[in-house]
């Protein structure tokens, strides 16, 4: 980041809305206390949580952050993303499965991914296929390291694990 450019904390307790009122972070006491002339000092990316219900407004929670932090490089992780596939007796039975419980998730590689994008490493998103229910084998998609990491879905604040990676989590009820 270069000398004079603003911190992710500054730049969102700034942005107007509802969802960003209030917002402080334990260094985030002034401008220039979170500016950077240090171009040595690692810095880790911001990861903002985004959960609710299926249709609550997440999509529209997320696109009004990377509005508001355009001058950062944000990435978008959506858990949709981490779905494991079914396997030959659950695809039989696909109307009476759960997909709106932990276990359909692949958490493992969700909390691989995170990690490995806080410590500034690109990392390769699964692709899942809605329709096959199941992961497209030779589809990836490349997620670089960036300033700010959203990740968005139904329970993303299901396991600890991953909520301890977060630095901001907003719920979004409508």
């Amino acid at each position: 980041m270069s000398e004079g450019s603003i911190s992710i904390e500054y730049a969102m307790e700034k942005a107007s809305g509802p969802h960003f009122s209030g917002f402080r972070t334990p260094t985030a006491t002034s401008v220039s206390s979170t500016t950077f002339s240090d171009a040595n000092v690692p810095r880790q990316p911001f990861v903002i949580g985004v959960s609710g219900g299926t249709a609550s407004g997440k999509t529209t929670v997320c696109d009004m952050i990377i509005q508001q932090l355009h001058d950062h490089r944000v990435v978008l992780v959506n858990q949709d993303s981490f779905y494991r596939g079914l396997n030959s007796e659950e695809l039989k039975r696909v109307h009476e499965y759960n997909f709106d419980h932990p276990d359909a998730f692949d958490t493992e590689q969700l909390l691989e991914c995170i990690k490995k994008l806080k410590i500034g490493h690109s990392v390769q998103v699964p692709v899942y296929d809605f329709k096959l229910h199941r992961r497209s084998s030779d589809s990836f998609r490349q997620v670089n390291a960036s300033d700010v990491i959203i990740l968005e879905g139904i329970l993303v604040f299901h396991d600890q694990r991953v909520r301890n990676l977060m630095n901001m989590k907003i719920f979004v009820d409508a």
